[in-house]
């Protein structure tokens, strides 16, 4: 389990260049574990690149500042570059701003997985909206954002373990892995031995991250509309305010505790799931504060990496992530919204997964629930007329829209609910739905009158991971029975099933 560092070679035009940032390659058992290898010559790394994080609402915003300078510059490159010789830095992008260049893609991304807080979450989420509202070299350095972010340094790890847990943490530890196994917009996450033995996964939030939420997010959507990085049809502001609300929430480790606790507990009482393995490890009460967040570890490695699995095995993984996808919804109406894979955990030898990290989970008012589940049930079963009638009913459309907006709204909800539509396996992998999801993205752009309710950004990134990770894993199954499950028992408020 040795570390080697290596220093990374520093961009000139990236505004957050660090001439102090290392990058840390570190074996990995547990990825090797999860794909059915345990033997030492297949080991693979994990590479994790090392900044300081801007804790301060001035040096975030002077960060900013930067970063806007910077693709003020990339921008007027791209547009000299047009004009002199007629070339573009991508053939996809002559219809895109010269914003949208390459460099400038690059150095956007780059720049908010350093920044991490609320300004990686932003790009987070803009980056599991339809891509095809996006210019493509933007929606392709997005993408980035979604496997992590840079590690803090030593000295900012140890004053937030100091400030949270006091000065005698460490005393309550055997070991402390200083390198994180995983850092996301928020926090990382470090392994650890407790003074009793038991190894348990430590989750710290960045510092300052919380702080800055408002001034990142008003920076960020400024940068984004002044540059033409985001159309009309994304509804932008709409994002923001999500983004801030979710923010609000995941940066209060308490409340995550409080979810986290919520979820064992529906997990331990659902009959089904609990017989299909389905877990959420316990939590360690004293090693948790407003910022620091500590559970028992748990076994095993990403779910999305079991392809060697039998047929059988990845269908009943992937049937049981949809199951649990409708009891949240439908049943609980409290989910996890985060469909990052790496918060599904696999044990290869026992067949037990693992679900962790609920700072994104979010109740689900019953009105808004009833609405939705018509919506499905008239996707499942190609109803066009009950269809529109309930997305004008819940604001998805005004009734003003002209047709080919109604009838690209309604082809993507049909596309939508197709695995529910029949008794017979579904094969996700060969149905191509995730891009013909994605066909009538142009549509929206152009012609859409208004934002989705809030509650879509949320829920279509959660149901978009069920069916990417139904995708990954290759799974044929039939879903039309977990869907009349649902709505054969399901209790509307108003009279009647539809």
């Amino acid at each position: 389990r040795a570390a080697k560092t290596k220093t990374k070679t520093t961009n000139p035009l990236d505004p957050l260049n660090d001439a102090g940032t290392t990058t840390i390659e570190k074996e990995k058992d547990a990825i090797t574990k999860m794909s059915g290898d345990d033997s030492s010559t297949n080991s693979n790394t994990i590479s994790t690149t090392t900044t300081a994080v801007p804790s301060s609402r001035i040096s975030r915003a002077f960060q900013f500042s930067r970063l806007g300078m910077g693709l003020v510059y990339g921008t007027a490159a791209e547009a000299l570059k047009r004009s002199t010789t007629g070339a573009f830095s991508n053939t996809n992008t002559s219809s895109y701003p010269a914003a949208a260049s390459d460099a400038n893609a690059e150095l956007l991304a780059s720049s908010l997985c350093r920044m991490r807080g609320a300004a990686l979450k932003l790009g987070q989420m803009l980056s599991i909206q339809d891509e095809t509202l996006l210019p493509p070299t933007i929606a392709k350095a997005l993408q980035s954002v979604r496997q992590g972010a840079d590690a803090m340094p030593l000295h900012q790890l140890y004053a937030q373990m100091e400030s949270e847990l006091g000065v005698d943490w460490r005393n309550k530890l055997l070991t402390f892995e200083e390198t994180p196994m995983a850092a996301a917009s928020i926090g990382q996450v470090h392994d650890a031995l407790l003074a009793d033995g038991r190894r348990v996964a430590i989750k710290v939030q960045y510092p300052g991250v919380g702080n800055s939420i408002e001034s990142d997010l008003s920076n960020l959507q400024m940068l984004m509309q002044l540059s033409g990085l985001a159309p009309k049809g994304l509804f932008i502001e709409n994002v923001i305010r999500v983004g801030r609300e979710e923010l609000l929430v995941e940066c209060d480790y308490v409340r995550e505790r409080e979810h986290h606790l919520r979820f064992k507990h529906l997990i331990e009482n659902d009959a089904i799931l609990s017989r299909e393995k389905f877990v959420v490890p316990g939590v360690v009460d004293d090693l948790c504060s407003s910022q620091v967040l500590t559970t028992e570890f748990a076994e095993g490695g990403t779910i999305d990496k079991v392809s060697s699995l039998s047929q059988e095995e990845r269908n009943r993984i992937g049937k049981n992530i949809l199951r649990l996808t409708m009891q949240e919804l439908f049943v609980w109406r409290f989910m996890q919204t985060d469909p990052n894979w790496g918060n599904f955990l696999y044990d290869v030898v026992t067949g037990t997964t693992t679900l962790i990290d609920f700072g994104a989970a979010r109740e689900f008012d019953k009105s808004f629930v009833d609405g939705y589940l018509r919506i499905v049930w008239a996707n499942a079963n190609r109803d066009e007329g009950l269809l529109l009638d309930q997305s004008r009913k819940m604001g998805f459309l005004t009734g003003e829209e002209n047709q080919l907006m109604v009838d690209a709204h309604v082809k993507s909800g049909f596309t939508l609910g197709e695995p529910f539509a029949s008794h017979e396996p579904y094969n996700f992998r060969e149905s191509n739905i995730s891009s013909r999801m994605s066909e009538n993205g142009s549509v929206f752009m152009q012609h859409r009158l208004t934002p989705p309710p809030e509650e879509v950004y949320t829920l279509h990134r959660k149901l978009a991971g069920a069916y990417m990770l139904c995708i990954k894993l290759n799974a044929i199954i039939s879903c039309r029975d977990l869907l009349e499950e649902v709505y054969d028992n399901y209790l509307f408020d108003t009279d009647g099933k539809i």
